[in-house]
Formats: structure tokens, sequence, C-alpha cells
């Protein structure tokens, strides 16, 4: 294989190739198919002019749109708002994504989006202004049989609507099915919401019965306390899982006893943090992921867990809940401790295939109840575990090899299916 090509070599991106080329060579992949899918089919990077509220500054914004595989049928994928996206990030999370759509089994190639921007800095009317200005700019490649984005970090159902608006606006009839993620007044799904965390759970719960792990009682450490991490331990919570530490971007807390995941909650809306919470001690990030516990959940950030804290590592089950949070080295010293690990692609996948409920939904011009949806999610979820534990199985590979393996033999065999032109 080659070296990454240079526009995307960042270390977000080397781990999304690295994982790529273990599996590769795992399942000696042809050679001509590795290399096509080291490197995404579509980038487009835009630039422009983004007017402040006092209409006198003007700065310059820049925003990308990156199409992994376009194989599988329409790409689907994410568009964050955040001052580090580059795209190198938004590649990688691309790839990740083609991966998890094929795991799953979802008609989706991998996408992913995003701008330069804090938006924790700007104003409701400015990110609206930079929200419909940026889907302009990009308008080409998405639509409901093109590329469908949804939110991501820095991103709500509000940045979905006006997308949605700005791109019915230039059709000239409302298209609910251009984005996902959307208010439920505008064709969003029933239980989207809780998709990921929830998704998270069955597969937990799946892993849970092979470790003979009871749910009840378990204890569960959660780093990152966003959407998806204050989901997951309040279902988990629900189910009599002891939530022992909570974490965010300053720091996060301990209660051997539990902490109630509401409470935590309603602390963090008031304070903007967790940190200091009554009845739970400080605690650093770096220490919660070497806690003693049953579940780990990792829902912040990418490459927390590497070669040099893989060894700490004392959870019986970690659940990615965050996009690459394990490095491939990390990932070999955890299979060898039998710790297992619920990869990013298979843990996190639940937001994406509510996703394709809600997208599906509006082609149809249905409706689905919030019961419908948990057990169509509920169903695909334990089955995909399944797969993975089959594949690791058969394989003798560890989950997220087996994983990866299921995942990138779909694409090469659809890609094999549909040939070379010329």
């Amino acid at each position: 294989m080659t070296e990454p090509t240079l526009e995307w070599d960042t270390p977000m991106y080397r781990l999304a190739v690295a994982q790529l080329d273990q599996t590769a060579a795992l399942m000696q992949l042809d050679e001509n198919i590795w290399e096509r899918l080291r490197t995404p089919q579509r980038s487009l990077i835009v630039s422009f002019p983004f007017r402040r509220d006092d209409y006198k500054t003007v700065d310059t914004v820049y925003g990308y749109r990156v199409q992994h595989v376009l194989t599988m049928g329409p790409t689907k994928g994410g568009v964050r708002y955040d001052d580090d996206v580059h795209l190198g990030e938004v590649t990688a999370l691309a790839i990740w994504m083609s991966w998890k759509c094929a795991l799953i089994g979802l008609p989706f190639g991998g996408a992913k989006g995003g701008v330069r921007i804090d938006p924790g800095r700007l104003s409701r009317t400015e990110l609206q202004r930079i929200t419909r200005r940026y889907t302009m700019e990009i308008i080409e490649m998405i639509g409901p049989d093109k590329d469908i984005p949804a939110p991501d970090m820095g991103t709500d159902e509000q940045t979905m609507a006006w997308m949605m608006d700005t791109y019915s606006g230039q059709k000239g009839h409302a298209v609910p099915g251009v984005v996902t993620g959307k208010p439920i007044s505008l064709g969003g799904s029933e239980g989207r919401a809780d998709a990921a965390a929830r998704g998270l759970l069955f597969v937990v719960e799946e892993a849970c019965k092979v470790k003979k792990i009871s749910l009840r009682g378990a204890s569960v450490a959660i780093q990152g306390y966003g959407n998806v991490g204050a989901g997951v331990a309040r279902l988990f919570a629900e189910k009599k899982a002891r939530i022992v530490a909570i974490s965010d971007s300053r720091g996060g807390v301990f209660n051997p006893r539990g902490i109630d995941p509401l409470k935590a909650f309603r602390y963090k809306e008031r304070s903007g943090t967790v940190v200091g919470m009554p009845g739970a001690a400080r605690i650093s990030n770096d220490d919660l992921l070497t806690l003693k516990c049953d579940i780990l959940v990792p829902a912040a950030l990418e490459n927390v867990i590497t070669l040099h804290n893989a060894d700490q590592i004392k959870a019986k089950i970690v659940a990615e809940g965050a996009n690459g949070p394990t490095t491939p080295h990390a990932d070999e010293v955890l299979a060898r401790k039998n710790i297992v690990v619920l990869p990013d692609v298979l843990a996190n996948a639940g937001g994406v295939t509510v996703s394709y409920f809600e997208w599906a939904q509006n082609l149809q011009g249905a409706v689905w109840q919030e019961s419908e949806v948990i057990g169509k999610l509920d169903f695909i979820m334990r089955r995909a575990f399944a797969d993975v534990h089959a594949s690791m199985r058969k394989n003798r590979a560890h989950p997220r090899a087996a994983a990866y393996v299921l995942a990138v033999g779909r694409v090469a065999d659809a890609t094999l299916a549909r040939g070379l032109f010329p």
C-alpha cells in the first residue's frame, strides 16, 4: 500500500487507515479495492464569507463534505461544528461511517461534513446564517438520493431544520428526506434523541450474556456526559446498573455507591460541568478510564485508550460511545486481557440506524410510533452483535477485527459486483 494521501494525513485519518489495513491483511483483500477504500471518492473544501451580527465584521469560514464510498447507495453522515474541524478528521469519520452502515446492513455509504467554527461563541442568528450558507455551498453534493446529513458535535435538530429549509427553498417544495435528526414537526423520527444510547445498551446487554455478567447492579463508568453519555447513564440506570463515574471536558466525579444521572444532568445544565456536584468526589478523565468497573463507556474523544494506559484498564466490557477512542495497539492489549471491546462501528450505530428509519419514513410519507422504532432498533442491533460474535469465532479475532472483516467484506463484495467503468 502507498502512504496516505497528504491532504488527509492526520492522526485521526491514520488511525482509520491503520484499522482498515489490519483488516485487509487479515482477510487478504484484493489490493486494488484495498487501495481504493483508503481514500474517499469525493471531497469538497469550501470557504465562504460570514457576516457577524454587527453587520460590519465579515469573517472567512471553512467547511467540508466528504463522501467515502458511493457503492452501497446514497451516503450518510453528520455535520459537526467545531473550531478544530479539518479534512483529515472529516475523512476518518466518513470512513468509519462506511463500516458502520455496512455492518448494520444499511443501504448507505459513509460521509461526513463540518464547519470550522466555535458554535459556543456565536449567536443563534449567526449560526443560522452559517448553516444556510454552508448548505448552499454543498447543495450539489447532498439530497435524499445523494447524501443525507445529520446532527453531530456542535449541531442539533435546529441546524437540520435550517439545512432542510435552505435545500427545500432551492427545490421549490419541501424535501424532508434531505437530512435526518430533524424536529418531529418537520418529519423527524420518534426515538431519535436516545437512539445512539439505546443502541449501545442493546449490544452491551448481549455482551453481558456472553461474559455472564448481570447488568443489574453492574458498575458503569462513562467518559463524556454529552447527549450520548447522559443518555447511556439514564438508560443503564433504568436497568438498575450503578453509575459510579461520569465526566466531561473539565473533569469528572466518582461515587462507588452510585450517581443519579438525572441529578447530574440538571447540575451540568446549571453549572456547565459535572465537576463539583454534591455527593461525589472529583476525578480526572484519565483516572476514570482506569477505574475498576464492569462496564466502561468512552463517549467523548478519539484516541483516549492507547498503548500507554491500556494495560491499566480494569473494566470487563468497553463499549465505545465515541468514534475512535481506542488505538489498534491498545486493542491488542485489551484482547490479551480478555476485555471485550464493543467497537464504535457497532456500539454507537444506533444513531445512524434510527436516522435510516427517519429517511425511510420521509421517502414513504409514513410515521412510525416510538415503540415501533425501538423494536426495529432492538432487532437490528442485536442481530449485528450476533453477526460480530459469529465472525469472532470464525476468524479467531477480537471484536473490532471481527466487525471490520464483516463490514469491509460487504463493501468489497458490492464493489466487485458493480464492476469497473469503463
